[in-house]
């Protein structure tokens, strides 16, 4: 699925966009779909099992910046799990054995749209071996003035940096430690249709939406099968296994020499990133917003 130049790019890199993965008919029914979950927001007064919501929230203004776990609240979203090309764009990459974790909505609303503070998605979920990535499934065409992911380049090869704050786990990288460059972030940018694809331990973010387009990003997390997560799974061995996307499970969790930093004390506020990273002080885009 992948050609040599582009998984040569997703390892100097850490990210790839790949596109048209979602026909047109595809990318229409997820927004059709998503719609219908925005205005059945408008009878949701604060964050739920299913919304994460801005801040500025009103039923007169439904404002969603999160959809919860969509494959498990519509067929829509449930059917990319086991999407043959967004396999396909996997396997590439790690082989045969795909296993799934979760997914999340991310959605950046003209105008308003929440900034996502600099992160590695591994500080939340360190494994055995970081063959880990995120799938992002563009819903709408990202451009630089939506708020699309911004990807450190390299940054997957380094470090797994401190995402505490004052000494509790909050999702975030403090930009007073300079950690990276960040000067030198590249945008996800692609048409709706496009799929992002980016290491979990790059460090990336993204700016508030300032344009009159939505930006909406539908976030699959997966992984080789033989990654076990570090902090364990309490379902318990049977719904791990239901969670294989494609290939077979395996029993022999591989062991690579990997940093971790456990998520721990876990952080003040939960429910979704925006909440963990309410705990740092120093913000990068507001900071940036604000010059």
């Amino acid at each position: 699925m992948l050609t040599d130049a582009q998984k040569r790019e997703y390892d100097e890199v850490g990210a790839i966009v790949v596109p048209d993965i979602l026909s047109p008919d595809e990318v229409a029914e997820l927004r059709r779909v998503t719609d219908g979950f925005v205005e059945r927001a408008r009878g949701v007064a604060t964050h739920d099992a299913i919304y994460d919501l801005e801040d500025s929230h009103s039923p007169a203004m439904p404002r969603v910046r999160r959809i919860k776990s969509p494959h498990l609240h519509h067929p829509a979203y449930a059917a990319l799990v086991r999407h043959p090309r967004i396999l396909a764009v996997l396997q590439s990459l790690w082989g045969p054995d795909i296993r799934f974790d979760t997914a999340k909505l991310n959605m950046k609303s003209a105008g308003f749209g929440a900034a996502v503070e600099w992160h590695q998605d591994w500080a939340f979920y360190p494994h055995t071996n970081d063959d880990l990535a995120a799938v992002g499934v563009m819903m709408d065409d990202m451009e630089p003035e939506n708020g699309p992911l911004l990807i450190v380049p390299g940054s997957h090869k380094g470090p797994v940096f401190d995402h505490h704050a004052e000494g509790r786990f909050c999702g975030a990288m403090d930009p007073a430690n300079r950690d990276v460059d960040y000067a030198k972030a590249v945008a996800l940018t692609g048409r709706a249709g496009s799929i992002t694809v980016h290491h979990v331990r790059a460090v990336h973010g993204s700016a508030p939406n300032t344009s009159n387009k939505e930006r909406r990003l539908l976030l699959f997390q997966f992984r080789a099968a033989d990654a076990w997560p570090l902090l364990g799974f309490p379902e318990g061995l049977e719904a791990y296994d239901a969670l294989m996307a494609a290939g077979r499970s395996s029993l022999a969790p591989r062991l690579a020499d990997v940093p971790v930093r456990l998520p721990l004390p876990p952080a003040d506020k939960q429910g979704s990133i925006y909440e963990n990273q309410k705990g740092l002080k120093r913000k990068f885009f507001e900071a940036a917003a604000a010059q």
